[in-house]
């Protein structure tokens, strides 16, 4: 790493602790789009998950099933977020995962149901993925779940 980047990562992180390191670990071009431009690609349901950081109803994405090989991709953007090895059956009704790939995740914290749950989102384009949690399994522990609304999947060829 350079030491002017290796100074300002940790200038940063010394005042700024929330901040995501994740950023500088890779340099991201960001998808930036009016709401506009974002409802003539996405689906009504795609905009409100994505968009307006929804939530779809358990048990209602097909991805929930999908047992192929393959990666999930941001249905916005169309980053991999997840491989098909990242992925396990939680039993909760959304597509759950315990590993994503580098740098593509961006987290914040949500209050929307008063206790703090931590938020997920595709770090290229902004779109809400979900919710992860620390019930998941080795080797990571971590949960995330994700709304398939969210997701396309592309099966190896």
């Amino acid at each position: 790493m350079e030491k002017r980047k290796f100074i300002k990562v940790i200038i940063i992180g010394l005042f700024s602790p929330l901040v995501s390191l994740q950023a500088f670990a890779q340099q991201i071009k960001k998808v930036i789009k009016s709401n506009t431009e974002w409802k003539e690609i996405l689906t009504n349901h795609q905009f409100y998950i994505l968009r307006e950081e929804g939530t779809e109803r358990p048990f209602t994405s097909s991805l929930n099933d999908e047992k192929r090989v393959g990666e999930y991709l941001c249905v916005g953007c169309k980053t991999p977020l997840f491989s098909s090895k990242m992925k396990y059956d939680s039993g909760t009704g959304w597509p759950s995962f315990f590993e994503h790939y580098p740098n593509v995740i961006a987290t914040k914290l949500d209050f929307k149901l008063l206790i703090p749950r931590t938020e997920y989102h595709c770090a290229v384009c902004g779109g809400h993925q979900g919710h992860v949690f620390d019930d998941g399994p080795k080797p990571t522990g971590k949960r995330y779940c994700n709304n398939g609304a969210s997701l396309t999947f592309a099966p190896k060829a």
